[in-house]
């Protein structure tokens, strides 16, 4: 672990390791249709477009912020255009502080956010955080629900399309829900928003990707370099492989690190985890919204040791689930209530169904992370109970194991499809490599060494192989280091796109 911090500065270049010069400081810190035009800044409207039914809704919000919902129409599968379409939303927000006037809008460049995941709706964002700071640099920005999800035609058990009778049915729909299709989606909206710019130029926008975000906008880059002004990616590197096995072998010694620092910190934890996967092993405890929370259950809590105060999350869930078993014998409504709170899996089942199959490329997931954590013992209760009670139980990280479909109530419907897209090696390619090895396009990210989520070697593999790609590297900041620091990340990501070398 790194005691001081340094803050390095990277070039990918085509190689097996990119370039690296480092700073003088010490800190180690990384459709088819638009359904109308901006309407009035001054109240909240709503206008139906004269080519369809559907509503521009434009209102501009305290922070001074225009904010247009905006709607657009595209192909479910792009292999077959004229066939069944699905619905995009996305909600552009406009700086009045930018552009006070439709004009000045209308020269405002376009920044379009990629939300993490996959399977994550995007929420409305105010002029503080990353937002403001992305505004600030003078852009209006586009806030993607990508497909599946929010607003957008949504992922969920109850939302399918009757059509969609047996679990091939269903396993076949939700194939066209991954990045490659995605970023069509993304392409399709921009010629409608700027493609009858008489630059050409200004038909292109920029990208910013967090988490899988980034791997999105590593597609877009690979098939569509000629859309993109400048690409920012944060905790987005995506590995370049066919599978996921290299991506979560890789990733269990940061996980374990994670659990050795989070019994240092907590040592009294040890026999409380023990004792807690002891009661729910020989009890069927039932959340309130009708899951099961077992033994696997619990130990897929650990994903937040990859966020800032994870470890901190993780000791107060051990500490009132405790406290609960010493007052009452069983765990209370408030308890149970928020441990269901920390996971998404029944609100966005996409993040479960293609957690694997989104780095798939010619290749079945076959649950890898399930058959690369069965070589590792200390995560196992059914190995660790045998144990003294010194002996720890480590949480899991960021995985999808089959029995989240018996525990997740909203997963059960679509564990026939969950099943047999685990088994599917006929995913369509993610990544263009021989692009990527001659882009031109701009490519700025912020990469965090301690990420449990994308790992560090990994990431740098993806850096080496993108040509004009450079970082700002930190190990002061975790996988949610935009969220956390959103202006030391956004000023060192715009700092390092100027490529100004000393």
């Amino acid at each position: 672990m790194f005691k001081a911090a340094r803050h390095y500065r990277i070039c990918g270049v085509q190689g097996p390791r990119p370039s690296i010069s480092i700073g003088r400081q010490i800190r180690f810190n990384v459709i088819a249709r638009d359904w109308g035009r901006s309407l009035s800044t001054t109240m909240t409207q709503m206008k139906p477009n004269k080519a369809n039914s559907e509503i521009l809704e434009s209102y501009t919000n305290k922070d001074g912020l225009k904010v247009v919902e905006r709607f657009f129409s595209v192909p479910l599968d792009y292999a077959n255009s004229e066939g069944e379409k699905i619905r995009i939303f996305a909600r552009n927000l406009i700086p009045k502080n930018k552009a006070k006037t439709v004009e000045e809008e209308e020269k405002l460049p376009y920044l379009i956010y990629f939300q993490g995941g996959p399977g994550f709706e995007v929420e409305l964002q105010s002029s503080s955080g990353f937002a403001g700071e992305i505004h600030d640099q003078g852009y209006q920005t586009l806030w993607l629900d990508q497909r599946g999800t929010g607003l957008s035609t949504h992922i969920s058990p109850e939302s399918l399309p009757s059509r969609l009778v047996t679990d091939q049915d269903k396993a076949d729909y939700l194939k066209h829900f991954r990045a490659d299709s995605i970023v069509k989606d993304c392409e399709e909206i921009r010629k409608i928003l700027l493609g009858d710019k008489p630059n050409p130029e200004d038909r292109k926008w920029t990208v910013m990707g967090q988490s899988y975000g980034g791997f999105c906008a590593i597609t877009y880059l690979s098939f569509f370099p000629s859309a993109l002004k400048e690409v920012f990616l944060t905790g987005g590197l995506a590995p370049l492989d066919s599978d996921p096995d290299r991506v979560y072998a890789s990733l269990i010694p940061i996980i374990r690190k994670r659990n050795e620092i989070y019994y240092k910190k907590y040592p009294q934890d040890v026999k409380r985890v023990r004792d807690i996967l002891a009661y729910l092993e020989t009890n069927n405890v039932i959340l309130p919204n009708g899951g099961q929370l077992t033994v696997n259950r619990w130990l897929h809590l650990g994903i937040q040791f990859g966020a800032t105060g994870g470890i901190d999350r993780i000791h107060q869930n051990v500490f009132r689930v405790t406290n609960d078993l010493e007052l009452f014998g069983n765990l209370t409504f408030k308890t149970l209530q928020t441990i269901e709170s920390q996971y998404s899996f029944d609100g966005n089942p996409i993040y479960a169904i293609l957690h694997e199959p989104l780095y798939c490329q010619g290749q079945a997931p076959k649950w890898s992370a399930a058959r690369i954590l069965s070589n590792h013992p200390e995560f196992s209760w059914a190995h660790v109970k045998a144990l003294a009670d010194t002996e720890p139980i480590y949480f899991y990280g960021e995985m999808v194991f089959p029995n989240a479909f018996d525990d997740y109530v909203n997963l059960r419907p679509l564990k026939g499809a969950a099943e047999i897209l685990a088994n599917d090696s006929s995913w369509g390619p993610l990544y263009n490599l021989d692009q990527l090895r001659k882009n031109e396009v701009k490519v700025t990210a912020a990469t965090y060494f301690d990420d449990m989520y994308v790992q560090f070697g990994l990431a740098q593999e993806t850096a080496a192989a993108i040509a004009n790609s450079e970082q700002y590297i930190t190990n002061q900041l975790y996988h949610d280091g935009l969220r956390v620091d959103s202006k030391d990340v956004i000023k060192h990501l715009f700092k390092i796109s100027k490529r100004e070398y000393n």
